[in-house]
């Protein structure tokens, strides 16, 4: 397929843009299987799925089946008392279930001329795969939990490089099932407390001879058999267990099936006895355990404990508490092990701090006799309280073990959460589909409501926690929450301000009740302008809001490495963060100059959003002040040679481009950071929190130079005009410099439409998705962060990408036919439809447009249109337009509509 013309890396005006297909023909996930067995396979239809001859000849035998059972169901109710679901014969089940046939069939089954098709009837869960992102990186929380639940149930993996969201979908063996986690998040793993793990029995029946240690335990698990849709996950191990998992808020839930008479330990090849046993071990995924204590009570096989462990990426300890009880068998036995010893007395054990890493492997252990149907259920209740705390969860929120109802009501929750956005999907694959589905269920597994669960102070006020972090989250989950959850939104921002309130700042990261790391500015200050202008209310003290956001931008604290902003008194003076910055009020890392300045200026721009709102009008015209600070680190005759850029392999050459942000000394003088450092094409991974970690964070002065979203209209006038900007934001793309996994890279994508080219920003949308987000498990590109990742594929292919900290949608057609979504604020439903959509998305370039029947000329729009609904129509072409192109359409910068 003919690719767009290009100029310098910019996609032409009239280049008839059939987009590059990055991985050829999409296809179907049963596609994919049928073409992989060998079967052959159509697509007909849009709309509709791939139909086998396998497919026919069953849908033919369940017409058959049909006609029988409408003969059965004109019988059935004299005798449905007798056979019912409830009925134990199999074949009475069948036979009950045969008079819903006919329907079945002819729902199922549509023949149009010679075309057969089949018309499934839409289930959001069929779209929804939580395994995306669980390998390469990605560290995708794939198990069971409520949207922002504080249970987190899956199967832990012993790959160092890849457990932090506990499973992975690699070959690496299973060690245990546990309890609480994040997802997406980089560096070391957290959470994954109290794991148990199941065998079947001990060889020899000894317990000494069963595996207690990670080490010795570690299943493989049974290709094929791992299940997770939202709500649920499930794996079968090697040793022919089977473990099913599901959960309430702050209770884990699993179902877990013995093989029937004896079995074989994978680990010695020796018969088991049939008497299974279930261990809790005190440990979590990256081994930080402090001290803990576990206890077993003997006649009920309940086991109690607690521990102190570590946060993966922030300061302090945390404590946690677990009650486990179970049902479906009768007790053996209980007790506890160390290490690979195991008795059963005592019943208790505490272990105390010992300069082993890691430490000690110790837990409690309960051993059962054979059960009727050889499963055994486990209910593990949480608290970061008490025990007692732990034991009232589980108790209340799941009082009879019923696993199926449990499952039920997750689910059902899930379909709630997902239900305020419909799509006509009518001709997108099933893969993009998927994408968008599981891109949106990510970003509702993080922040995690601990409300009632938080230890460190008495409020009324929600709790959450795993804001992982909100450098990551700030730009596309909660723009996200705020569409889609205004009411978890309006909670998780009177958390925040809750978090000021006791402890004196606002996090720009936290995870199990501890400090996390700053990375940048304190974009908590964004999160709340946002919600602000969107009008996000409820119970909210805008207040003291107000209070937070000025406390970050004037009141340096001792340790700014985990809160606030460092420097301030050069900020306040200078204007800038100096690379040699003398700072003795305050102590973090003193890199990432250039970076942290012009965060600090889009913070600023936000707490001046708030100010003018709020009526605080000479704060408002200090912050907008101290907004244009970005312009004290570009250094206007900088250039920059790039090697290896795309189509110059094993070359430097000169960019072409002039100007860019620079680190810049107390004295004023400028130093040097090459504009490509940290780039994908220069010393990629240089740039983090570590003392050498250079001016920028996690990104190049190339990308950082077009970060300033408060005034769009000066930095394009700084970099040379708007023909000179398009020509250097498309090889910011286009060049192999942009990393579309780090979420700095989010925000360039649509800032086409500040040029006056909406066009080129649906044309590098399509440029990323599906080539960096597809559906399968390494199918995003960097870590999730937290939903991150999902987030900006769902936002992208709604077709309004919003521009966090300010009440801005920039208007791109959505990846489908048409998008509603109903207000959760006002109950309205807004629409944007796509007029002369086409599934090859060879019509990308928004021609004309109406709102609600008007000619709408502007490429961007306000919330106003989410609370109010209504109808936003795009008719599409194959080429760019003039539309939204003028003056008078670009969005609001800060210097042209303040």
């Amino acid at each position: 397929m003919d690719k767009p013309s290009v100029g310098n890396g910019v996609p032409g005006r009239d280049a008839g843009s059939r987009l590059p297909r990055m991985f050829g023909e999409a296809k179907t996930h049963r596609a994919h299987r049928a073409k992989s067995a060998g079967v052959r396979s159509w697509r007909f239809s849009e709309g509709y799925r791939y139909v086998t001859w396998y497919h026919l000849l069953f849908l033919v035998s369940l017409s058959i089946l049909g006609m029988a059972g409408l003969l059965f169901s004109s019988i059935r109710p004299s005798i449905s008392t007798t056979w019912s679901p409830g009925a134990s014969s199999i074949a009475q089940k069948i036979m009950y279930r045969l008079g819903w046939l006919p329907a079945l069939a002819i729902s199922t089954c549509v023949v149009l001329g010679n075309e057969t098709v089949v018309n499934k009837t839409f289930d959001v869960f069929d779209y929804v795969d939580p395994l995306i992102g669980t390998i390469n990186g990605g560290h995708v929380f794939p198990g069971a939990t409520l949207p922002f639940g504080m249970a987190k149930a899956v199967a832990d993996v012993n790959n160092p490089d890849e457990k932090q969201g506990g499973f992975a979908s690699d070959n690496s063996d299973i060690t245990g099932f546990s309890h609480m986690h994040d997802s997406g998040t980089g560096g070391a793993p957290s959470l994954g407390n109290f794991p148990i793990f199941p065998q079947a029995g001990c060889p020899g029946d000894i317990i000494d001879n069963c595996f207690f240690t990670k080490t010795d335990r570690a299943s493989r698990r049974i290709n094929g058999t791992v299940e997770a849709h939202p709500g649920y996950f499930a794996v079968s191990l090697n040793t022919s267990v089977h473990t099913e998992m599901t959960v309430t808020n702050h209770t884990a839930l699993y179902r877990i099936t013995f093989p029937s008479n004896s079995t074989t330990s994978a680990q010695n090849q020796t018969a088991l006895p049939n008497s299974p046993l279930i261990l809790i071990d005190l440990t979590d995924l990256p081994d930080s355990r402090i001290n803990g204590s576990i206890q077993v009570d003997g006649s009920s096989g309940r086991i109690v404990g607690n521990g102190t462990f570590n946060p993966s990426f922030g300061l302090g300890t945390y404590d946690l508490h677990f009650c486990a009880d179970f049902s479906g068998a009768p007790i053996r036995d209980t007790g506890v092990f160390m290490n690979n010893r195991a008795g059963s007395e005592p019943k208790n054990l505490k272990i105390t701090p010992n300069g082993n890493s890691p430490p000690i492997p110790a837990g409690a252990w309960t051993q059962f006799e054979t059960s009727a149907n050889n499963q055994v259920l486990v209910r593990v209740g949480l608290s970061f309280m008490s025990v007692e705390q732990a034991c009232h969860n589980a108790e209340t929120e799941i009082p009879d073990f019923g696993f199926d109802q449990v499952l039920q009501a997750a689910e059902e929750v899930w379909r709630r959460k997902l239900g305020v956005i419909s799509v006509d999907a009518t001709g997108v694959s099933d893969m993009l589909q998927t994408v968008f589905w599981s891109g949106t269920y990510r970003a509702m597994i993080s922040p995690q409501d601990y409300t009632g669960e938080n230890p460190l102070w008495e409020s009324d006020e929600p709790y959450y926690d795993s804001y992982y972090c909100i450098w990551d989250s700030f730009r596309s989950i909660h723009p996200l929450i705020t569409l889609l959850d205004p009411e978890s939104q309006s909670n998780m921002i009177r958390s925040l301000i809750d978090v000021y309130r006791h402890e004196g700042k606002l996090p720009d990261c936290r995870m199990s009740l501890c400090k996390g790391f700053t990375q940048g500015g304190s974009n908590a200050d964004v999160v709340l302008a946002d919600s602000y202008l969107k009008n996000i209310t409820n119970g909210i003290n805008w207040a003291t809001g107000y209070e937070a956001v000025l406390s970050d931008a004037e009141d340096e604290p001792l340790d700014w490495s985990v809160e606030g902003r460092g420097g301030l008194t050069s900020w306040k003076t200078l204007g800038y963060i100096p690379t040699d910055d003398f700072d003795p009020y305050g102590g973090g890392p003193f890199t990432r100059s250039i970076s942290r300045t012009v965060e600090y200026a889009y913070n600023d721009f936000c707490i001046a959003e708030m100010a003018k709102g709020l009526g605080h009008t000479a704060d408002a015209e200090k912050y907008l002040d101290r907004s244009d600070n970005w312009k004290n680190m570009y250094k206007a005759d900088q250039t920059s040679m790039v090697s290896n850029t795309t189509g110059h392999l094993n070359e430097t050459i000169d960019s072409g481009f002039i100007g860019f942000l620079q680190p810049r000394y107390l004295n004023g003088t400028f130093g040097f950071q090459d504009p490509s450092l940290c780039s994908p094409l220069y010393n990629f991974t240089s740039c983090y929190l570590n003392p050498d970690g250079h001016e920028t964070y996690e990104g190049s002065a190339w990308m950082y130079t077009f970060y300033v979203p408060q005034d769009m209209a000066t930095l394009i006038t700084t970099l040379g005009g708007p023909e000179t900007f398009v020509k250097r934001l498309s090889y910011l793309h286009t060049s192999g410099l942009l990393y579309i996994g780090d979420e700095q890279a989010f925000l360039p994508v649509f800032q086409f439409h500040y040029a006056g080219r909406p066009g080129l920003s649906a044309y590098f949308s399509h440029f990323y998705i599906p080539s960096q987000f597809n559906d399968t498990v390494e199918g995003i590109a960097g870590n999730d962060d937290s939903g991150a990742m999902g987030s900006f594929t769902t936002l992208s292919m709604m077709g309004l990408w919003p521009v966090p900290g300010q009440d801005v949608y920039l208007i791109t057609p959505p990846y489908f036919p048409e998008v509603n979504v109903t207000s959760g604020q006002t109950g309205k439903v807004a629409t944007i439809r796509n007029i002369n959509f086409d599934a090859e998305y060879e019509n990308i370039y928004i021609q004309s447009a109406t709102l609600n029947g008007q000619s709408w000329t502007k490429n961007w729009i306000t919330h106003d249109f989410w609370l109010e609904g209504g109808v936003l129509e795009l008719t599409l072409g194959k080429n760019e337009s003039d539309w939204g192109t003028k003056d008078e359409d670009l969005p609001p910068s800060s210097s042209t509509s303040w």
